[in-house]
């Protein structure tokens, strides 16, 4: 099955995700990748979100990095 393609219930809702802010940045995107299992599709309540980004200067690590930097 692709990851594009997942069924809802297969995903893991955001809200459960628990970040220590005492780690340093390279735990925090560790912890968050173990417990979301796909970064580019998950839930909230019963939306299904699918991260994409733009055409910019940005890496997608650079995206990722500051999106956990702000949890």
């Amino acid at each position: 099955m692709e990851k594009e393609n997942e069924n809802s219930s297969q995903l893991v809702d955001i809200r459960d995700v628990k970040i220590d802010r005492s780690l340093p940045s390279e735990e925090r995107i560790k912890s968050f990748i173990e417990q979301i299992k796909n970064p580019y599709q998950f839930k909230v309540g019963d939306t299904v979100v699918k991260v994409s980004f733009a055409n910019t200067q940005n890496t997608i690590t650079d995206n990722f990095i500051n999106m956990i930097a702000t949890m």
